[in-house]
């Protein structure tokens, strides 16, 4: 078995994980340090790729839809947990990767579905308000969870998944575009230890093959 290195901005792996602007740009941090390695059978095509150094679930306290104070490690704790960065107003990937998410969802037995969480936390907090995140992930799953609040603790928080996060910009059409990594974090409800990462490449498909295996803490 071979072994690769995720790199923490932008991150790559073999997974295909990038950094995306959900439409528009490239972000500028060029920054090489390595965060965890990873282990990648040869010619796997697998969508997750399985850390072998799990990162720590990050102390995240930010607010809900609800606009109530959500604590991170003592909501999710020996639960199976899936944690993305994005926004709403993102064209093309983050309402893909919950649409994905959601499908694969709904496929798991009823008191599987009550053990998964998925939790969506905003990259641009300005914009995403409680009651805006409320509305957008009602239409991709009510079960849903949704984080906004502070900017600086939402960037710390990624950066400690190796996910890189940028402050909202402008493009060159003035159009509003956050810049963040664009793959999902599978949280061990054994160890809580994020010990599996998807690419933006991971499809409906196979999220339905793997959540069996996560909701139960098993390698997909």
């Amino acid at each position: 078995m071979r072994k690769k290195i995720l790199i923490a901005a932008p991150l790559l792996a073999a997974a295909a994980l990038t950094l995306s602007a959900c439409g528009g740009g490239d972000s500028d941090d060029n920054s090489q340090k390595p965060v965890s390695d990873v282990s990648v059978e040869p010619g796997s095509d697998k969508a997750a790729t399985v850390l072998d150094q799990p990162f720590k679930k990050p102390d995240m306290v930010l607010k809900d839809t609800h606009g109530k104070k959500y604590d991170l490690l003592e909501k999710t704790k020996g639960k199976p947990t899936l944690v993305y960065f994005g926004y709403t107003n993102c064209p093309d990937v983050c309402p893909l990767t919950m649409s994905n998410i959601a499908i694969a969802a709904k496929k798991l037995p009823a008191a599987e579905q009550k053990k998964l969480q998925v939790v969506f936390v905003t990259t641009d907090p300005k914009r995403d308000t409680p009651e805006a995140l409320g509305k957008w992930l009602k239409g991709q799953d009510p079960d849903f969870t949704g984080l906004t609040g502070d900017f600086a603790t939402i960037q710390a928080s990624a950066r400690k998944l190796g996910i890189s996060v940028e402050p909202t910009h402008k493009d060159k059409n003035g159009k509003t575009v956050s810049t963040h990594g664009t793959q999902v974090v599978a949280f061990s409800p054994k160890t809580d230890g994020g010990y599996v990462m998807y690419g933006e490449d991971a499809t409906a498909d196979d999220y339905t093959k793997d959540l069996p295996k996560i909701v139960k803490g098993e390698r997909p």
